[in-house]
């Protein structure tokens, strides 16, 4: 066992740990004044749900011993036989439970993620639901399928250093999904204003994600070593490469906009992490340029079509970020950068863009699927959106009775 790994990996659990917080904040300012308290709630609720459910019996399903390829084994339920010694499968020079509390925060920010497509119109109750079920019945096994012992599309040989396919493009098509099934919020197609009530917030929170990004790609190299700073630095680069595209790309259409800004570096920052263990740090670059592209002309077709109000456009940064940056291991990975890799087309290995682009098609599928149909049950059962008084008068104040600049009202 190795102390300086451990400390690093406990470190990075930490930083991962504070990117929902600063998540609630980059979600908190972009919806409106009356559905900030609800819009934070999800998140700050998750960390206590998730924390919690992953010791019991998520990381078992997630990572436990394989069954099928499909999920894991419940050997490891209430983390009997995870402890201060190492693991004999994964992140072998740390403790067992290190890797574990790691894990445990990719997990919390993931079914954080998808909130921003429901916000200003769930109820409650029926996202607490649902959050247990997506976590149980989509997070945990596509969770195995790609990082787990055994998992199938690891035997594939696809390639996620830091959850390209199992954080954006899960929780991304998830979103999308969930967005179709509610129905857009009031007023959404008549062209009702629905700025951000605050964007030094959004940019807080933007710093704190970026911040954070750096222990959850760097620190997917599970050691304190070259690869974990060659990821540090190609993630970095994405997320800059990206705001300052995102930038450019405001200015050609109008004026460059600090929310564009923010909104660029996280969407690069999301491309760059399937690759960032895999890629020379120098395409961060053309990963970060290309995401920002994909993306701002994704949510241009979506606020103008005015066809799905995927409220905080999760899909069209998280879900088509994630895509992007997944395809974009099979073009430039190499295996000089970590030999647990592999080579990409750039080097003449086409076979793992196929492999890439299977591992999309794959999880986009079930994720969506998975969550259509949760949601739906979870609808007809306990119902899923507020009513229309409610959503008038703001969920801050209809479910949790609280107003974000002004306290209590009950």
């Amino acid at each position: 066992m190795n102390g300086a790994d451990t400390v690093w990996i406990l470190i990075s659990s930490a930083l991962v740990m504070l990117m929902t917080p600063g998540l609630a904040l980059f979600y908190g300012g972009m919806v409106r004044r009356k559905n900030v308290l609800s819009t934070f709630m999800m998140s700050f609720a998750l960390l206590g749900l998730v924390s919690v459910l992953w010791v019991v019996y998520g990381y078992s399903l997630g990572f436990g011993p394989d069954v099928g390829g499909i999920v894991g084994g419940l050997d490891w339920l209430g983390l009997k036989g995870v402890g201060q010694g190492p693991s004999d499968v994964y992140a072998t020079t740390v403790p067992h439970l290190a890797f574990m509390a790691f894990q445990a925060m990719f997990a919390i920010i993931t079914v954080a993620l998808w909130t921003g497509g429901v916000v200003e119109r769930m109820k409650f109750g029926a996202f607490i639901v649902l959050a247990v079920l997506w976590f149980t019945v989509v997070y945990a096994p596509v969770t195995h399928w790609v990082w787990g012992n055994g998992g199938w599309l690891a035997g594939l040989g696809v390639l996620d250093f830091a959850g390209g396919i199992v954080v954006h493009v899960n929780a991304g098509m998830s979103a999308l999904a969930l967005a179709i099934l509610l129905g857009p919020r009031k007023g959404f197609r008549d062209g009702e204003p629905m700025e951000p009530h605050s964007i030094p917030m959004v940019l807080l929170g933007a710093g704190l994600l970026w911040f954070g990004w750096f222990g959850f790609n760097a620190g997917s190299a599970l050691k304190g070593d070259g690869l974990a700073a060659s990821a540090f630095v190609a993630t970095n680069t994405s997320g800059a490469a990206a705001g300052l595209t995102w930038m450019f790309l405001g200015w050609l259409y109008r004026r460059p906009s600090a929310l564009g800004v923010a909104t660029g570096a996280v969407v690069g920052l999301a491309a760059v992490t399937p690759a960032a263990g895999f890629v020379d740090p120098i395409a961060g670059i053309p990963i970060g340029v290309v995401a920002a592209i994909l993306s701002y002309y994704a949510m241009l077709v979506r606020t103008r079509g005015r066809l799905v109000d995927e409220s905080l456009d999760v899909w069209a940064c998280h879900g088509v970020g994630g895509i992007w940056g997944t395809l974009a291991v099979g073009l430039f990975a190499t295996a000089a950068v970590n030999s647990a890799g592999a080579d990409g087309v750039l080097l003449g290995n086409g076979a793992q863009l196929v492999k890439q682009f299977v591992g999309v098609v794959a999880v986009s599928a079930y994720a969506f699927g998975a969550t259509w149909v949760l949601g739906k049950v979870v609808d007809i059962v306990v119902g899923l959106r507020v009513k229309g008084d409610e959503e008038t008068v703001g969920l801050d104040i209809s479910q949790h009775g609280e107003r974000a600049f002004g306290g209590s009202v009950l």
